[in-house]
């Protein structure tokens, strides 16, 4: 092999050792982008919405999850006003929580007209019998067809009383069986499946095909106290569950905090983003 050959062959091979190096640092230090539900900052908002939007995309969050508030789900804006602030932030609105009873069809049309993946019913409250809830299951695979219509998808959002069950059935398995997986997805919160003594990776893996959310939070507990705290400083294992979660289908992780006893919140949301890059 002539000299010049051999170098030119010693560089290209170094050179790639380098590359591969930087492409091990490159994974090391990315991460997947998460959202955050504006509910956990419902008091900043308020006052001053692209402020408040601003500090989030500041902080490291790139996906939004927003809620109907007195303002509505684009807080006074127009749907695309609100998209244009989004691109210029470098963030994407995903999703949004919405009273469904209300006006659904223009909300999925404008939902959709800038993009959003999904409307999400976030409550319906506990009810005494399977029979009510196999209604509200009915109601709720009519509101995902109207979605579908639309050109997005619909989707529920679980509280603790949705895993207790009722004449013998819980809520959720109602719910599972009782709507059409071809347009109706759930967001698992794993903060009130944990309150309600479910093993949230548990749930998640028996129920993949269907569960493409999750809000994030944390659980504090001591004695009988139990309450939302910054994420890494309660008991849900979020280390272990979100990477095995995301290998088995779930797209979007949406930090939500209730409770700020520890930190302001515009402190605790930060830590929360902090937490999240780690994962």
């Amino acid at each position: 092999m002539k000299r010049r050959q051999f170098l030119t062959n010693v560089g290209f091979a170094s050179l790639g050792l380098g590359l591969s190096s930087f492409s091990r640092n490159l994974n090391l230090n990315a991460h997947a982008p998460f959202g955050i539900q504006l509910w956990t900052i419902k008091d900043i908002i308020s006052e001053d919405p692209k402020a408040a939007l601003t500090y989030l995309s500041s902080i490291g969050y790139k996906q939004i999850e927003s809620f109907e508030g007195p303002q509505g789900i684009f807080w006074g804006m127009s749907p695309k006003e609100f998209k244009m602030l989004m691109d210029d932030l470098g963030m994407k609105i995903i999703s949004a929580h919405c009273d469904p009873t209300k006006n659904l069809d223009e909300k999925a049309h404008q939902a959709a007209s800038i993009g959003m993946d999904y409307l999400i019913c976030p409550y319906v409250g506990p009810r005494k019998t399977a029979d009510e809830f196999k209604k509200i299951a009915e109601d709720l695979n009519n509101s995902a067809t109207i979605c579908q219509k639309a050109g997005i998808r619909f989707g529920y959002h679980n509280h603790d009383y949705s895993f207790l069950e009722v004449d013998g059935q819980t809520p959720m398995d109602i719910f599972m069986k009782g709507t059409d997986p071809k347009n109706f997805d759930f967001e698992l919160d794993m903060y009130w499946a944990e309150y309600a003594g479910v093993d949230p990776l548990k749930y998640f893996m028996k129920h993949s095909s269907r569960i493409r959310l999750a809000h994030i939070k944390d659980l504090w507990q001591k004695d009988s106290k139990r309450e939302s705290c910054n994420l890494g400083e309660g008991i849900i294992n979020y280390k272990d569950i979100l990477p095995e979660a995301c290998k088995h289908g779930l797209k979007y992780c949406i930090v939500e905090q209730e409770a700020f006893t520890k930190s302001p919140v515009k402190d605790a949301v930060k830590i929360d983003a902090d937490f999240m890059k780690t994962l």
